[in-house]
């Protein structure tokens, strides 16, 4: 005997197509996760979920129970706060990361369905978006690494790289100037394999979107050299979305973008199309009252079993691709084994063995040299060794020295090229590095800019390293001894606040040995899914007597000075560290115990045992005098109570470097006298 509820259920499946059923579980899902943690953001999920259907259940080649397969499409949420959206995708095309009960603790502590999507914590997430902007622009990283490997590896007869980066992008991304740098940028290069899918709904959290934002997205996305299409009505036309999707997917020559009309929290009858549907919950009324209207007779987190079964498909179809590309990838091992080898490295992760031998050494008969320019020789010798590192600058190229003599220009065409000229889009430089470093290919990307304009990119670097993406950013100009240029160039609270990010290793290496050691960080930070930061300088700098490749790991190690007991620590960084060495050899010509510390990262010194630090640094000695071109902030942590420092708590000003440096104190004699005032 039926129950009356039952009845309902079988009815509700019977009045609606198997596509209708797919959709609205997709909605489903996410109001009823939402509703379950008084948080969260179901309207794009009710407005999108039919273009998302129609990507994920015709186009999208991926195997749920393998997220991991390389030559998977990679899809990325860019409007990230969506995300249920995603996880109900996931749960209902069969990922083991995303179950049932884990959509029902949607949002809640150790949950694997995090407020936005989060690719440390969800397999099946490529990338972390959360900041609005960021996940279109990793998505042009990943369309890059695509396009950068299939150029080196794929032969005319065998294609082992061949896959597409789809986004799903809301106004949001639109509106952010990130979004604007990453696509011009994708559409001079024309990544035929990026496919972008803007979710038009026309509301943001503060209402209609007429009220700040009336431009024509699709004529800019013209003009950047984008394949552009409409889809307009992005609510029930299912098959003008696959229409739009197959044809931008014939144009091989450009990036396309298909705008979707949507309505956002489509179904509910209160509260779709406005504000109300973006960022909250929808009530439990209004939960009641779009399941009757889009005839939704289930319970909370119920999916009818038809389209379980339907989307569940996924698994048997995603194997079947993956069985498909090992054997394709298997004879392109027996026809051509060393590319297959260097291929299979790649994805391991594993550098070629002793890499780092080739890195350069100095002594201090060597010239003074800008560590920015051993550092243009340590990226050179190193690009010769791991032809897996990519990167460039944002317009600085010889200012950075960040050019690879071994190959050409990455350009529309000539992708296996590593040479990645990213114009002045210092923002979209940091987020496409991160979507090269996530594409899971092994592929090292590196970004230069002036330290300074690390302002621009911050949210970039930070999540670089929230996502642990193993990028490289090279830095140079990194005090006020830059000089004439002026205070607007001349980064002064920079450095400090980068060490604030967590896992983000800063570096700033004094000479061409520590240079070396920095880079070895740095690439092993990459493959461990770790960023580095190097601040590396304009001006001259002596090669120490001291200084190794090795001892940058431990982020700081005695220079000069180790016996005994200390009367007094000499301490600094980077371009100043020779001042220190100068002063203290003055000193112990006055008969006291000086010693000089190098100390280039405190992430790795602060992760050096007790013992290790106590051996550098002895809490005995309580007389300590730092010396860095830099904000005083943050190094109370090594000076103590009695500890002094000379810094910059100010901005610079404009004039020759050499003149700043002395105004501001950065000499030897202010060195020794501040030394001798601390001495007493």
């Amino acid at each position: 005997m039926l129950t009356r509820r039952k009845k309902q259920e079988i009815m509700a499946v019977a009045t609606q197509t198997l596509e209708e059923l797919c959709i609205n579980s997709i909605r489903f899902l996410a109001i009823d996760a939402v509703e379950k943690a008084k948080s969260g953001h179901p309207g794009l999920p009710m407005g999108a979920a039919p273009m998302a259907f129609v990507l994920w259940d015709r186009f999208l080649r991926f195997n749920p129970k393998n997220p991991k397969w390389f030559d998977r499409d990679r899809f990325v949420l860019s409007a990230g706060h969506g995300c249920m959206l995603q996880y109900a995708l996931l749960y209902l095309t069969g990922y083991d990361s995303v179950t049932i009960e884990d959509i029902k603790q949607f949002r809640q502590w150790g949950s694997k369905t995090p407020g936005h999507p989060e690719n440390f914590e969800t397999p099946g997430v490529e990338v972390t978006t959360g900041p609005l902007g960021q996940g279109i622009a990793n998505g042009v990283g990943l369309a890059i690494a695509e396009a950068h490997l299939a150029a080196k590896f794929n032969k005319p007869d065998a294609k082992i790289v061949d896959h597409y980066t789809y986004v799903i992008l809301g106004d949001g991304c639109n509106m952010e100037g990130v979004s604007g740098e990453a696509c011009s940028l994708a559409g001079h290069l024309g990544l035929g394999k990026l496919i972008a899918l803007y979710d038009d709904n026309h509301i943001s959290i503060d209402g209609s979107t007429d009220i700040s934002f009336t431009e024509d997205v699709a004529k800019r996305f013209e003009a950047y050299g984008w394949h552009v299409q409409h889809v307009q009505d992005g609510n029930k036309d299912l098959q003008a979305i696959h229409k739009a999707i197959e044809a931008a997917k014939a144009v091989t020559d450009k990036p396309s973008f298909i705008k979707v009309t949507t309505t956002i929290g489509y179904g509910s009858p209160n509260k779709a199309n406005t504000g109300d549907a973006h960022g909250s919950p929808l009530g439990k009324d209004e939960i009641k009252l779009t399941r009757d209207n889009l005839g939704w007779q289930f319970g909370d987190f119920e999916v009818p079993q038809d389209a379980l079964n339907h989307l569940r498909k996924a698994v048997e179809r995603g194997a079947n691709l993956e069985n498909e590309w090992n054997k394709a990838f298997a004879d392109y091992k027996a026809k051509y084994p060393e590319d297959a080898a260097e291929f299979e490295r790649y994805l391991s992760g594993k550098l070629p063995e002793g890499w780092d031998k080739v890195l350069p050494t100095y002594t201090p008969e060597d010239k003074a040299i800008a560590t920015r320019k051993t550092s243009e020789a340590t990226i050179n010798v190193i690009a010769k060794v791991i032809p897996e590192l990519i990167g460039g600058s944002a317009d600085l190229t010889h200012s950075n020295n960040t050019y690879m003599k071994v190959s050409g220009d990455f350009q529309k065409g000539q992708y296996q090229n590593r040479n990645l000229r990213f114009g002045v889009r210092e923002h979209g430089m940091g987020a496409i590095c991160n979507g090269i470093a996530l594409h899971g290919s092994g592929l090292i990307p590196y970004g230069a800019t002036f330290l300074v304009f690390t302002d621009y990119m911050r949210a970039a670097i930070r999540l670089s390293a929230l996502s642990q993406a193993g990028v490289i950013y090279v830095m140079t100009h990194d005090s006020v001894a830059l000089g004439e240029d002026g205070p607007t160039h001349q980064p002064v609270e920079t450095i400090p606040s980068l060490r604030a990010i967590p896992n983000l290793t800063v570096i700033r290496p004094a000479d061409g040995n520590e240079t070396s050691g920095a880079y070895k960080v740095a690439i092993e930070n990459a493959i461990q899914h770790r960023p580095t930061l190097l601040a590396l300088s304009r001006q001259n700098l002596p090669q120490l007597a001291g200084t190794t490749i090795d001892n940058v790991a431990k982020g700081g190690y005695i220079l000069s000075g180790g016996e005994g007991t200390p009367d007094i620590i000499l301490i600094s960084t980077g371009s100043e560290l020779h001042l220190v060495a100068q002063a203290a050899e003055k000193l112990r010509a006055e008969g006291k115990n000086v010693r000089v510390v190098s100390l280039p990262s405190w992430e790795l010194f602060d992760e050096q045992s007790a013992e290790y630090q106590e051996s550098v640094l002895p809490k005995a000695v309580t007389k300590r005098l730092a010396v860095e071109a830099a904000s005083s902030f943050g190094w109370c942590r090594y000076l103590g109570n009695e500890g002094k420092i000379i810094s910059v708590d100010r901005f610079g000003v404009s004039a020759p470097g050499g003149t700043i440096l002395e105004k501001f104190g950065f000499t030897v004699d202010n060195v020794v006298a501040k030394a001798k005032e601390l001495l007493g």
